[in-house]
């Protein structure tokens, strides 16, 4: 660093460096340039990706480093110009290189909500990295902010006349150039502010650009007119509709995660049909094409829109109000309007419960329970992948339906057909064969495999509407793909040339009659609750009465504002709805009583157990093996009467918090309770590891 620092101040007095000094402006942004090609080389992981992306999109290319040169040019107010450049860049290269890593083990990229939310990120990265990887990032970040500071400190100073003038003429310009060109380049349609794929986004439009507007285009702009008179006037347009409904049908959502029908795909050639089942309801039920908000990703947003009625047009670029506005805010949505009719409202996901934050973000949309798969009954039945299968969900609606005495909605979001596909064999033998894919993004391996686990899903939905033929009160099922596969396809590879729709069906047990239509997934909730006769709620009022209406969109958008950004002047002036007490899991675990099978070793008699629930001794989480749903065995540890114990949830992710917890007790209290069992505790704890369930 001394060296360093001593030829820079030797340099500094040089011609060179006076020529340099001379042309300043375009050096600084050809090295802008050179920093922007480095950052798309760490997020595709490619020289040759980004080497690709620069010539196939060079007006992409110089436009995304005129955002870097832009904040570079803050270096012409300092006399460390240098240094402060190095800063500048230094900062772009970090994100760069976090977009990278983050892309190694999701689909989606580092946004301005991951920037905004980093300590809820600080909570679960270890998901992602392992804890030596952790010290290291750490060591390097702060060895990196040590040589920065001592670059700005020891770094030489321009030594030249200033001209403050002219340095605020050269921020000006740049920033000045930076908008103009952002709008040329919009009305052009180089960029677009509408990620569809938020993923594709940042492939299409840059890694710079997508992470600004992720970062600064977020939530509604007050539209133009907005008043509490613009506000009452859309209300009364939506009239006086009365409810008809009898107050007693279960209304069940069903999201299944990427499903799409594949011979929609021009270029397969398929074996035989994946999804008869699905194909047969359609012609039976009512059905049509399912407009959503997102492409090859994004299932929250397309739920989001299910559950609130709100279009997310409106929202940000690549936007997640799950991300966003629902951190901290609460939103009218269904759940919210059924349960002031007397409706239970849950949830249902067979994957971890902050997979998208839904722990965080499902009370604040209204919901009594969330069943995640911590809170599921034990199975192995994965996919290759490692996703849990669907077929466990059939279990998880029959128990939550029959668990209250009230009418239910239920939002279940299924996981099985998730990405990503292997393009490798999978099985020696698939069911299904497909041809078509050579020379593709995703090949026949990946189809096949895409086909054999939408198959399996199929089948799910028939074991799921069988159960609900025969379940003794009305149910109406609403069943859809949340977006296309991820499988890079292009609008021209479908029947439909469209990639922003999947199918979807309407089933119910009690002869609700057949209705064909494509719908969006922001109208889906208002038009079922619609042909049950229910019309409470403020969007679900508004998607009845104003679809396909005059200024329908317009005033869609300003009602939207109101209720999560205004005033609330469709409430009167103040919000509502208050965050639910959420319960996780639709039946509370409980802890009945405890008892000593030999040194160290206890069983824990309860109800409701998983196998990711976890005794805590005193706080602490001790080695648990998962028995049965009614016992748990704990190993290792000497309790006395006088410690205190629980049963913990903690998290399926690497992370492994505690979601929730039983009431703590004393030891002593759960040793009397248990009422002679220890016989068969041990009985228990001998089977398990006669039976290799205990290591």
């Amino acid at each position: 660093m001394k060296q360093f620092i001593k030829t820079l101040k030797q340099m500094d007095k040089s011609r060179l460096v006076l020529w340099m000094n001379r042309l300043a402006v375009p050096l600084q942004f050809l090295a802008a340039c050179g920093v922007y090609f480095v950052i798309e080389w760490m997020s595709r992981h490619s020289f040759t990706k980004a080497w690709s992306f620069l010539t196939a999109k060079p007006l992409v290319f110089l436009y995304n480093a005129l955002i870097i040169f832009a904040c570079s040019t803050i270096a012409f107010l300092f006399r460390r110009r240098f240094a402060v450049r190095i800063m500048v860049y230094a900062v772009w290269l970090v994100f760069g290189l976090v977009n990278g890593i983050i892309l190694l083990n999701r689909v989606t990229p580092f946004t301005g909500p991951d920037l905004r939310l980093l300590k809820d990120g600080a909570k679960v990265v270890g998901k992602y990295m392992s804890l030596p990887v952790l010290i290291l990032i750490a060591a390097l970040i702060l060895f990196g902010l040590f040589m920065l500071v001592r670059l700005f400190i020891r770094a030489p100073k321009y030594t030249g006349k200033r001209n403050l003038l002219l340095d605020f003429v050269i921020v000006g310009a740049s920033a000045a150039a930076l908008f103009g060109c952002t709008k040329a380049a919009l009305s052009a349609r180089i960029i677009s502010n509408y990620f569809g794929n938020i993923a594709f986004a940042y492939e299409d439009y840059g890694f710079p650009y997508c992470l600004s507007v992720t970062l600064l285009d977020t939530g509604i702009s007050q539209p133009n007119g907005y008043s509490k008179k613009l506000v009452s006037d859309i209300v009364k347009s939506e009239g006086d509709a009365k409810d008809t409904s009898d107050g007693k049908t279960n209304v069940i959502f069903l999201q299944l995660e990427s499903f799409m029908d594949p011979e929609q795909v021009e270029f397969l050639n398929i074996s035989e049909d994946p999804i008869p089942y699905f194909r047969q309801l359609m012609k039976e039920y009512s059905s049509g094409y399912f407009r959503v908000p997102v492409v090859g990703a994004g299932t929250a947003n397309t739920e989001f829109e299910c559950i609130s009625g709100m279009s997310l047009r409106y929202f940000g670029a690549g936007e997640y109000p799950y991300k966003t506005t629902l951190k901290k805010e609460t939103c009218e949505s269904i759940p919210y309007d059924l349960s002031a009719l007397g409706y239970k409202t849950h949830a249902i996901h067979d994957n971890e419960a902050s997979f998208y934050s839904r722990d965080t973000v499902f009370p604040m949309l209204g919901f009594d329970t969330f069943t995640s798969e911590e809170y599921m009954t034990k199975t192995d039945d994965t996919t290759e992948t490692g996703w849990m299968k669907d077929s466990a969900l059939t279990q998880e609606i029959m128990k939550t339906l029959k668990s209250t005495e009230e009418p239910d909605y239920i939002y279940t979001i299924s996981v099985q057909g998730h990405g990503s596909y292997p393009t490798e064999p999978t099985v020696e033998d698939p069911k299904i064969r497909v041809t078509g894919a050579e020379g593709r993004e995703q090949n026949n391996n990946s189809w096949e495999y895409y086909c054999e686990q939408i198959n399996e899903m199929d089948q799910f939905v028939k074991e799921l509407t069988t159960e609900l033929s025969n379940y003794d009160e009305p149910v109406v099922l609403v069943m859809y793909g949340d977006h296309l596969p991820t499988m890079g396809l292009k609008a021209g590879d479908l029947k439909g040339r469209y990639l922003f729709q999947t199918q979807y069906v309407v089933w119910d047990n009690f002869g609700l009659g057949k209705k064909d239509e494509n719908i969006a997934s922001y109208q889906i909730g208002s038009e079922v609750l619609n042909r049950i006769g229910i019309h409470d709620g403020t969007l679900v009022r508004y998607h009845q009465t104003r679809k396909n209406t005059k200024k329908y969109q317009s005033d869609l958008e300003v009602l939207q504002y109101d209720m999560l950004y205004g005033n609330h002047y469709v409430y009167g002036g103040e919000n509502p709805y208050e965050k639910k007490d959420m319960q996780m899991g639709v039946v509370p675990i409980t802890v009945k009583s405890m008892s000593r099978v030999s040194g160290g070793a206890y069983v824990i008699t309860g109800s409701d157990f998983t196998d990711h629930s976890v005794v805590e001794v005193n706080g602490e989480v001790q080695d648990t093996t998962f028995l049965s749903p009614e016992k748990l065995y704990v190993t290792d540890v000497e309790i006395s009467p006088d410690d205190t114990v629980d049963v913990a949830q903690q998290s399926a992710s690497s992370s492994k918090k505690i979601l929730t917890k039983t009431e703590e007790q004393t030891a002593q209290h759960y040793f009397e309770q248990n009422g002679g069992t220890a016989a068969e505790d041990e009985e228990a704890a001998r089977q398990a590891a006669s039976s290799s369930l205990l290591q």
